[in-house]
């Protein structure tokens, strides 16, 4: 896939030498007053109104500082993730044949492509290897147990790799941001989870962390589309419908999340507000850290920099 330098928004042109500071104060000016729309917007945002902000609509795919201004071509994105899905064959083979465990949690922002993400990278995966964890929320004997107990039976055998759809890092975001677990847990749970992953590690569990990301326009637009489609309705969950009010929460919640548990096993963010371009990061990423029998390098090539980033390069970005 070419990339393209990412393309600037105008904000005025500059005037000439003699009205450099009229054309200065101009552009300043049309600046806050497209700040000061997009804030109202972002505010006035309602899943009951009958059509979504077309401020919004149009900040949506360069939110949050998405890097391209540009989408790439749908026959290219098709071609490049077939070869992908063959080389995720080949690993699948090796990790049955040497008896490897291999782990994936995907966690991320609501709405940013996870359920898309783990659909394509699983396609074409024989089912008796693979097998995506997405639990529900506690029982009541679960509540009772060790936090990371629940988790532990999902854990892949050998031969097995296991995809967790969310994972015990809800105690880490979701949970203290909607109320569901005390400030004690989260602070017990951050203390606790980078051991537990150094146990997983040292058993022979390859375990990534993928954080997902995208920008807050790009959040609004999505679940809005979800709303209005009577196939997709059913993704919004309570959880959904609070994350608008709740961004910056999760925001601060999450920057604490990676900066305590990002060793022993790091994170790794995906900017996702193109779907096309994060599904191909992510299975870049992962294909190139295992050193299956038969990888074509060639195929694989090198996940994008400016969409897979070192999880503490997340934290530090500055975003437009």
């Amino acid at each position: 896939m070419t990339k393209k330098k990412p393309e600037k928004f105008k904000s005025g042109e500059k005037a000439g030498k003699d009205g450099e500071s009229g054309g200065k104060t101009s552009g300043k000016a049309n600046d806050n007053r497209a700040d000061n729309a997009l804030a109202k917007a972002l505010a006035d945002f309602s899943f009951d109104a009958p059509a979504l902000d077309p401020l919004i609509e149009a900040r949506a795919y360069r939110s949050g500082g998405y890097p391209y201004a540009d989408r790439p071509k749908r026959k290219v994105y098709e071609r490049e993730l077939l070869g992908l899905q063959i080389e995720l064959l080949k690993l699948q083979s090796w990790v049955r044949d040497k008896g490897e465990r291999v782990a994936l949690v995907f966690e991320g922002r609501d709405a940013a492509g996870k359920g898309g993400t783990i659909h394509r990278l699983t396609q074409h995966l024989n089912p008796r290897s693979v097998r995506i964890v997405a639990l529900a929320k506690p029982t009541e004997v679960e509540s009772g147990q060790w936090y990371f107990q629940r988790y532990v039976p999902h854990m892949p055998s050998r031969g097995e790799i296991a995809i967790f759809d969310r994972s015990w890092y809800n105690r880490a975001v979701v949970e203290p941001v909607m109320g569901f677990c005390t400030p004690q847990q989260t602070a017990d749970f951050l203390e606790q989870v980078p051991v537990f992953e150094k146990m997983l590690a040292d058993d022979g569990i390859r375990l990534f962390k993928l954080w997902l990301d995208i920008g807050r326009e790009m959040q609004l637009k999505r679940l809005f589309a979800r709303k209005l489609d009577p196939l997709k309705r059913w993704k919004l969950s309570p959880v959904d419908f609070s994350a608008p009010a709740r961004w910056d929460a999760i925001s601060r919640a999450r920057n604490t999340m990676i900066a305590r548990t990002h060793e022993p096993v790091p994170w790794i963010a995906i900017l996702s507000n193109d779907k096309m371009r994060a599904r191909l990061g992510t299975i870049r990423h992962f294909l190139s850290h295992l050193p299956y029998d038969g990888r074509d390098d060639m195929v694989i090539g090198v996940p994008d920099p400016e969409i897979v980033l070192d999880g503490r390069d997340l934290l530090t970005r500055q975003t437009a």
